[in-house]
């Protein structure tokens, strides 16, 4: 345990290469330029960290978040209640879907991953300029089932032999919403989905290895989920490639799993992360009410300066 110097939180890790728990801090309540700082370096240091017994509102949940950066609004269109009041807020709910679309879109898509890792991804890296990072709350949320995982992509970086990672370092991959599933075009619910989220399809061409801009760290910017291709390469080359990374990210030792709570705030940053939701939660009949802001970033830079490029889609942003 650490206790942060002028600053009230103290930080527990809670596995080998990422991820913990702050305590000592009331999100909802002001918060001193050093808490944030410390909250800040938290972050940085550990890629996700975790808060219990919250009582954030969804204006104290945007108030925190503006602390970091400016916030994005949620890319789909969700109405009722107080939604319409807080477009910073984007709901994880299926019964939401449920009353907009008649159907869990996402709980159908996830049934169509390629692999049983497919559900792996960095949040919209598809996109040029994917979010610095999410903050994750949960309202209501089964006994069990549901948990998150995380994944550390320093550590998994830093985990490849020196060749392996001299030979990453100069590689550009693209991005797509798609990559990592098993879409039928010839299916009518595959594809009311296909036109549904290509209607605002993005496409981008990221370095594989990222550095980070504040640590000067670099990543591993991939994920089974949203990266399709290694440029330049035979897609059997570029395949075997991503499928060696793919695995070396998910490995057990760099990752952590969250167990959700009423009241549980989880931070995580997306320049250095992966994650996942367990998808025991679609087969346990029980509600499951999640709220995420979402920070606007930049793009990622690579080893050599090379800067993202968009193929398709503008920024990600407000």
């Amino acid at each position: 345990m650490e206790t942060l110097e002028n600053s009230p939180i103290t930080v527990t890790r809670v596995a080998g290469h990422i991820g913990a728990d702050i305590d000592g801090v009331d999100l909802a309540g002001p918060l001193s330029d050093e808490t944030i700082a410390a909250i800040r370096s938290a972050l940085l240091t550990h890629k996700v960290i975790f808060f219990r017994g919250q009582r954030l509102g969804h204006a104290e949940h945007i108030a925190f978040g503006r602390r970091f950066g400016e916030l994005t609004r949620r890319p789909n269109p969700q109405s009722g209640d107080e939604l319409d009041e807080y477009p910073q807020i984007f709901t994880v709910s299926p019964h939401l879907d449920m009353q907009r679309y008649g159907r869990d879109y996402e709980a159908h898509y996830r049934s169509r991953w390629g692999s049983t890792i497919s559900g792996w991804h960095s949040d919209m890296s598809h996109a040029v300029n994917p979010p610095m990072a999410s903050i994750l709350r949960a309202e209501t949320v089964p006994e069990f089932g549901g948990d998150t995982n995380w994944t550390n992509l320093v550590a998994a970086y830093n985990g490849l032999s020196e060749s392996l990672r001299g030979y990453v370092d100069t590689l550009r991959a693209e991005h797509n919403f798609w990559a990592g599933y098993r879409m039928s075009e010839h299916d009518p619910l595959d594809r009311s989905i296909l036109d549904m989220v290509n209607k605002n399809g993005m496409v981008a061409i990221h370095p594989v290895v990222r550095v980070h801009p504040e640590t000067g760290e670099r990543a591993l910017f991939v994920s089974p989920s949203r990266t399709n291709r290694i440029i330049g390469l035979t897609p059997f080359e570029s395949r075997s490639i991503l499928e060696l990374l793919f695995e070396h990210i998910t490995r057990p030792e760099y990752t952590v799993r969250f167990r959700w709570e009423p009241g549980a705030v989880a931070f995580w940053d997306n320049r250095s992360t992966a994650h996942i939701a367990a998808t025991d939660v679609n087969y346990l009949e029980a509600s499951r009410v999640l709220h995420r802001v979402t920070i606007v970033g930049d793009k990622p830079v690579g080893p050599d300066g090379y800067i993202s490029e968009s193929v398709a889609g503008r920024p990600f942003g407000n």
